[in-house]
């Protein structure tokens, strides 16, 4: 017998971040998007725990036990005593160190699939405590659709949509490291104060109208200054989805993938058509949202 589940990749329409915290994290407003581009996690019972990954970039992907799904096995196992040997398949097409939370995904999609495998029925509260435990983006992965995260951005507002979205991601030709990123914001804000992270309530209000336009003109992401300067050339990938028509271009989470809202599914092989041809990136996706969460299939 085996489980799969499906689960989608993010994008943040606002990532608010605060001065660095004692514990070495920030306190976050982080309004996440879920989008169709997804990874499935299928579970079979195994003689030990192991890892596999197919799809692009999976060698990129830890195959031990720091990889998230192993994590999240492990974590289920121990707290309703389970056995955790388990054969993880990763199918891969969210972009590995993208900022697209691809990894917190897979340990999302692993915790349910374990959950599901095993019998245990744990509630949602439980599997979301057990997200919060692996990473801040981990309990997102599970719930998808739209949510605020507060604290560092585990702690989930689920918020209303009131349409589809429609977005081009352009793949970076390298990834970036989400505390790199963190360090160079905490550089480049030395001497400065920060401000208390708050969601935009235009931003909120244009996500439940379904507006793209309103939504275009409220998207933030404050960690975009400091991929921009770990990374430069995503100034470039940025400039051509908006010479091309999109109507907001932003670094996705901590980078590289950037993300380009527009209108329509027409303006979204315009612009997507425009960015493969610019020689700024290395691959372009279209995807629309809000996704669903962690689905078994």
């Amino acid at each position: 017998m085996s489980v799969t589940v499906r689960v989608p990749a993010k994008v943040n329409v606002q990532l608010a971040v605060g001065a660095a915290r004692a514990d070495g994290f920030h306190d976050l407003a982080n309004v996440f998007l879920a989008v169709g581009l997804y990874d499935e996690i299928t579970v079979t019972p195994a003689d030990a725990l192991r890892v596999t990954c197919e799809g692009p970039d999976a060698a990129q992907v830890p195959l031990d036990r720091t990889n998230l799904a192993a994590r999240a096995a492990l974590a289920l196992a121990e707290r309703y005593d389970r056995d955790p040997r388990v054969h993880l398949h990763i199918a891969k097409d969210i972009p590995v160190a993208g900022g697209m939370a691809g990894g917190s995904a897979d340990g999302a999609g692993a915790l349910l699939a374990c959950d599901t495998l095993w019998g245990i029925g744990a509630p949602r509260g439980e599997l979301l405590d057990i997200c919060a435990e692996l990473g801040s983006d981990v309990p997102f992965s599970l719930v998808g659709g739209a949510a605020l995260g507060t604290g560092r951005g585990e702690k989930l507002t689920p918020l209303e949509v009131g349409g589809t979205f429609h977005w081009v991601f352009a793949m970076a030709e390298r990834g970036l490291s989400t505390p790199a990123v963190f360090r160079e914001f905490d550089r480049l804000a030395e001497g400065r104060d920060i401000p208390e992270p708050v969601a935009s309530e235009a931003l909120l209000d244009a996500l439940a109208a379904g507006d793209p336009d309103a939504l275009a003109a409220t998207v933030s992401n404050d960690l975009q200054p400091a991929a921009l300067s770990l990374f430069p050339e995503l100034a470039d990938t940025l400039a051509a989805g908006r010479g091309a028509g999109a109507l907001a271009a932003l670094v996705s989470g901590s980078g590289p993938t950037t993300a380009f809202l527009v209108r329509d599914p027409g303006s979204a092989e315009s612009v997507a058509e425009a960015l493969r041809v610019s020689g700024t990136c290395r691959t372009v996706r279209v995807a629309t949202a809000p996704a669903a969460g962690a689905t078994v299939l």
